[in-house]
């Protein structure tokens, strides 16, 4: 946990190997439960919380949206692995954003600010042998 100036703090909620690509981890923060994405090797985070009637939102699968081309039978899967998709009722959020696919303008979940930083670069001696300890860790603003 660090404190930050703008009255958030950082917490630190693991390290980027524990969120392979296309997952989600579920972490509670000061009370909040909070899924946070690994999206292409970005990291996202939204409120666990579906607006429509509060399902566990971060549980759905994560999925693309079909958009179709320039006949009814042209019909492709574009962004994949960026939408959330409520297990209760289907609802989609964009988990870059937390806006709903079809209401993005009133329908959203709450999202987080992300940061990824190295916790370690320094080095240490070990038995006489020079060692460099270093893993990326992923924090959370809330």
């Amino acid at each position: 946990m660090m404190e930050k100036g703008d009255n958030l703090i950082e917490y630190k909620i693991g390290t980027v190997d524990e969120i392979p690509e296309g997952s989600c981890k579920i972490v509670t923060i000061s009370g909040k439960s909070i899924g946070v994405f690994n999206v292409n090797g970005e990291f996202f985070a939204l409120r666990n919380t579906c607006p429509h009637q509060g399902a566990e939102l971060c549980k759905g699968k994560i999925v693309g949206i079909h958009v179709c081309g320039e006949s009814i039978d042209d019909i492709k899967l574009v962004r994949e692995g960026e939408f959330i998709r409520c297990p209760w009722h289907g609802w989609e959020f964009d988990i870059k954003t937390g806006k709903s696919l079809i209401d993005p303008k009133k329908t959203y979940v709450r999202s987080y600010e992300v940061s990824v930083k190295p916790s370690c670069d320094e080095e240490l001696q070990v038995e006489t042998f020079p060692t460099r300890v270093q893993a990326d860790v992923i924090l959370v603003k809330v």
